[in-house]
């Protein structure tokens, strides 16, 4: 009868599993803290160049309330990257989002 039970895996099987998981979870820290950089500064961004014309604030106000909400979304965003079924989507919707608001900042500049 051989060492191992019936129901264990090799050894080389568990190592393979443990590397899959721990390259999903850099992954999504990746996701978390680039990706959340990348949405937050486009929040910021966005909110300074549009909330003026909105609002009517002043430009400065704007700029400062932009950079207060996106220490906001930069935790949400953390926080969305690890509550993702998949480090694929994680990356997608915080990449999608941050693509977004970066276009549509960059829109009046383009037009």
């Amino acid at each position: 009868m051989s060492k191992t039970s019936a129901g264990a895996q090799p050894a080389r099987g568990r190592s393979a599993a443990a590397w899959r998981y721990r390259g999903a979870v850099f992954s999504r820290a990746l996701a978390a803290l680039l990706g959340g950089y990348l949405l937050a500064a486009a929040v910021a961004t966005a909110c300074a160049v549009h909330l003026p014309s909105l609002l009517g604030a002043a430009r400065s106000e704007a700029t400062v309330g932009g950079a207060m909400l996106a220490y906001l979304v930069y935790a949400l965003a953390f926080m969305a990257a690890f509550a993702c079924r998949s480090a694929w989507r994680a990356w997608a919707w915080i990449l999608g989002a941050a693509l977004l608001l970066g276009a549509g900042a960059l829109l009046p500049r383009w037009l």
